[in-house]
């Protein structure tokens, strides 16, 4: 995912720089190349063998030391990498930074770097509030630093409040939004819908599908670490909402089709994932349905067909993509759903072959439009999600 590419970690003293193993991990298993700098503080809270033994280079703290590949020349990491982050950073190298001031090789090399900065301050609550902390951080974000504010809770100091160093999983969303992708779709605005819906019986009971929104996630995600402004209309899942994206969270089918309506005229591309459910009970009590004898017999009604009021309502330019559930003639059921609704493209699946459907991490898909057919091979959901948008880009382009 991340062959090839460099990332330098800076860590200075703080009780959070143990954190920073999971993320030097996080990275090494991502195959990125992964660099640790120390300030001397910084080796009295985590040992730099912990890093070495992680990501297979060696940790550099003195600017002098003559024992590494580099020489002294920290200029030579520093055009290696793809992005830096400084995490945790404390309030007094947040001021060196700021001021100017390269002292050690971390701060030496962090000046030297003319790629993405990313900062992630980890400190005591007030001396975060602190006013020159503050001007030193808006200091950085004039020349182009990214600031990651930090968490609040229970800090090790035992005050309560914002200081926390947020952890390793966020941090390593910020480095793959930076540098995993080409920002191929930068100003474009992208809608996807993912997920279930959930149609009430009564107030315990509703009906709903076997979907977990894993395949709509992952291409909001893929979106957005391309360079989208990403909305995300979801259903109810189990699985956490991808950072950096806009997610409007809805239950029924009704509200979803509301949800995508609103936002629809404003979008370029509009990537229907979810799964929304075609009818729903037409009434719905108000108090627990008991147990009766009997059968039980529901009324249902269709559902608002969301994705043929997009092909109707299609604006010039826009692209919209369909996915579609089979079981039987997938190739034919889908191009009539193609045809039907006015589509550009539609991503089908089997759910009867291995690797694909519903829960999995893996998909098999056939992507269709109006002028070929394109089946891949079962990868990953991610892996997936490249490709669909591979293809709805290259569209475009036509």
């Amino acid at each position: 995912m991340l062959k090839g590419k460099t990332v330098v970690l800076a860590v200075t003293g703080s009780i959070a720089a143990y954190k920073i193993a999971s993320l030097a991990s996080a990275l090494k298993k991502l195959e990125a190349d992964v660099h640790v700098l120390m300030t001397e503080n910084a080796t009295n809270f985590i040992n730099p063998i912990t890093f070495e033994t992680l990501t297979g280079n060696k940790c550099l703290i003195d600017t002098f030391d003559r024992n590494f590949q580099y020489s002294v020349e920290h200029v030579a990491l520093a055009k290696q990498a793809d992005v830096v982050m400084v995490a945790p950073a404390s309030a007094n190298v947040i001021g060196k930074i700021a001021g100017g001031i390269a002292d050690d090789m971390l701060t030496t090399t962090v000046m030297a770097c003319p790629c993405k900065k990313i900062v992630v301050p980890a400190m005591n609550t007030n001396m975060f509030e602190n006013p020159i902390v503050q001007d030193n951080l808006e200091k950085l974000r004039r020349f182009g630093y990214e600031v990651v504010d930090p968490a609040s809770g229970y800090l090790a100091c035992g005050d309560t409040g914002q200081g926390k160093m947020p952890e390793p999983e966020l941090l390593l969303e910020y480095i793959l939004r930076e540098i995993q992708f080409e920002k191929d779709m930068a100003g474009k605005r992208v809608l996807v819908t993912a997920g279930p819906t959930q149609e009430a019986i009564d107030p315990v009971r509703y009906i709903t599908n076997h979907s977990t929104g894993k395949m709509g996630y992952a291409l909001a995600t893929v979106c957005m670490r391309r360079g989208a402004d990403v909305t995300l209309v979801t259903g109810p899942t189990a699985i956490p909402k991808p950072e950096f994206v806009k997610a409007i969270t809805v239950h029924t089918a009704k509200e979803m089709f509301e949800a995508v309506k609103d936002e629809a005229p404003r979008q370029d591309i509009i990537i229907k994932a979810a799964a929304v459910a075609d009818y729903r009970p037409k009434y719905v009590s108000h108090e627990k349905v008991k147990k009766k004898e009997g059968d039980l017999s529901i009324p249902m009604e269709r559902t608002d067909d969301i994705l043929k009021y997009l092909g109707d309502n299609k604006r010039e330019g826009q692209f919209l993509c369909g996915f579609s559930m089979e079981t039987e003639n997938m190739i034919e059921n889908s191009r009539r759903k193609l045809e039907k609704k006015n589509l550009d493209m539609i991503v089908a699946n089997n759910l009867k072959v291995e690797g694909a459907g519903f829960a999995g991490d893996t998909n098999v898909v056939t992507i269709i439009t109006k002028d070929e057919e394109v089946s891949l091979e079962k990868m990953s959901k991610e892996e997936a999600a490249v490709q669909i948008l591979d293809r709805i880009l290259m569209c475009g382009q036509k």
